[in-house]
């Protein structure tokens, strides 16, 4: 025996040698998502999730059973086109997978697509609809989920038992999730499971959470699922521009420079109405995802700016991107950056940006008369605003390649203040009454778009509507679209809506009725 499992061993070691290149092949693109170390961007009940052997662990108490299915979510991002890969092993109970899910009503408690994985012989690799239609496909069956909201199989390519022999019941199995457009895969041990094609326009889901479970089980008995080594690869979404928007920390006071509201309320209108986009937020800052910009369209950042930008630890992946035609917009703040490495790279990603010593920061109403001919300008009727407009932009020799969309001109007494990095200087102090461009397009000579916006200080700004209209044509236009000639219309945003999300407590001096006074008056022009 002792020689035999030696000439095994030897044979199996060589097998591994030999494939090890195809393996590595196979995995490039994918990024692991968990460190093995701890819960870090997880989210899930102390009581019965931790970390043991490098891998998520939930165990469940045989005297204090769970009321509901529970689980620990991934809360770093959100899955749209994907392939998952992970390893897990169970003893006893039930668990899953969950994929472009959504939060239930209870904490940690999760609705959505499964890849279920169970102690019994019958549904692991199946799909499941966790309070989302129930059993979606069997194993061994291909599936289209219509209208009715209920699967019908149009092929069963593989015997349900048969397909269970492939399963190992007493230790770790390699299970594998692809989600390309509408159709879903599960795969464990190299054996395909399922597919599934939803076509159930009311119900099915483009995007979402990715957690793992743990089932509720009888008292006395209990329950240990571990998951580890979890990748994670994005795909490109073929039917839709995608755009990631990536909104800075919280920064002015009440209603000024919402970055988080702000990019959550134009991601809603855009996904809302807009067919083939889809916008997905990452708050606070940079994205911990590291899978994030991976399939992006576009890139648009709303945060403060100079040495806080979130750009400035991440030139060389905003670089690469610009190389491969993802478009890039900045808003607000987000145009500034400092000078140098940084300002030139911004120069290449937008065609322009704030530089300090020579670009300037007040307050003004500006008035927007003429617009020119370009996709981003479409629709738009002359408005009036105030805002902190940012002018007199370094932008790129010559103005080649740049379009301004906004061009207003200053009052003078803009120009009158005290020079300083952000306050004025002597080049625009001679600039009086001479028009400034506050936003503009950018086409790069290698392909790939850019734009910038200076507006975007107030908050309740969003509900004149072409001042909206301008920022949504520049950012879907960078990820790729062509503009209609009425350009892109939103529903304007009610009051309701522009006071969610925000990073302040509301304002003693915020004037509710102040500022819708001003919000009909915009939109009367």
């Amino acid at each position: 025996m002792k020689r035999r499992f030696q000439v095994l061993s030897l044979a199996a070691l060589a097998a591994v040698l030999l494939a090890a290149p195809a393996m590595a092949a196979d995995e490039e693109g994918f990024k692991p998502i968990f460190n093995g170390e701890n819960l870090d961007g997880w989210d899930g009940n102390p009581k019965w999730w931790s970390v043991e052997d490098g891998a998520i662990t939930g165990t469940t108490d045989p005297d204090q059973p769970l009321e509901y299915n529970e689980f620990c979510i991934w809360r770093e991002g959100e899955l749209d086109d994907f392939v998952l890969r992970f390893k897990y092993r169970l003893i006893g109970g039930n668990s899953g997978v969950q994929y472009r899910s959504f939060d239930a009503a209870k904490k940690w408690s999760v609705g959505g697509y499964q890849g279920d994985f169970a102690s019994n012989e019958k549904y692991t690799g199946i799909l499941y609809g966790e309070q989302f239609r129930d059993i979606l496909a069997l194993r061994g069956q291909k599936v289209v989920i219509g209208s009715d909201h209920k699967p019908k199989v149009v092929e069963q390519f593989g015997d349900e038992a048969e397909l269970q022999k492939y399963i190992n019941m007493d230790g770790w199995n390699d299970y594998e999730v692809t989600f390309k457009g509408f159709t879903v895969t599960h795969v464990i041990n190299g054996h395909k499971m399922i597919e599934a094609t939803d076509e159930d326009v009311e119900k099915r889901r483009r995007s979402g959470i990715l957690a793992f479970q743990i089932h509720r089980i009888p008292r006395g008995e209990t329950m240990k699922v571990q998951v580890k080594d979890v990748r994670l690869k994005r795909l490109p979404m073929e039917d839709t521009k995608k755009i990631v928007l990536i909104a800075g920390p919280k920064s002015h006071g009440y209603g000024g420079h919402e970055h988080n509201a702000g990019c959550l309320l134009l991601a809603k209108l855009i996904n809302e109405n807009i067919p083939g986009a889809y916008a997905t937020v990452y708050q606070n800052g940079w994205p911990k995802d590291p899978t994030a910009l991976d399939n992006a369209d576009s890139v648009v950042m709303f945060c403060d700016g100079g040495a806080r930008h979130v750009a400035m630890p991440h030139l060389e992946e905003l670089n690469a991107l610009a190389k491969k035609g993802v478009g890039i917009a900045c808003l607000h703040y987000g145009v500034e950056i400092p000078k140098g490495e940084p300002g030139n790279a911004m120069l290449g990603w937008t065609g322009g940006y704030f530089e300090t010593d020579w670009s300037v920061n007040p307050h003004f109403k500006a008035e927007f008369k003429e617009f020119p001919r370009h996709q981003v300008a479409n629709g738009l009727k002359p408005f009036t605003i105030d805002d902190e407009w940012y002018y007199h932009m370094r932008f790129q020799p010559d103005m080649k390649g740049v379009t301004p969309i906004l061009t207003a001109i200053p009052p003078d007494s803009t120009r009158e203040r005290p020079d300083g990095e952000h306050s004025n200087n002597p080049t625009v102090r001679s600039r009086k009454g001479m028009p400034e461009h506050l936003a503009w397009a950018y086409e790069r000579p290698g392909g790939g778009r850019g734009f910038g916006f200076t507006g975007g200080h107030w908050h309740w700004n969003w509900a004149c509507d072409s001042f909206r209209k301008c920022v949504v044509n520049g950012i879907l236009w960078t990820a790729g679209f062509d503009i209609p000639e009425t350009g892109f219309d939103t529903p304007r945003p009610t009051m309701d809506e522009l006071l969610k999300n925000q990073d302040f407590e509301p304002d003693k001096k915020f004037n509710r009725e102040e500022w819708e006074k001003k919000i009909e008056e915009w939109n009367a022009q």
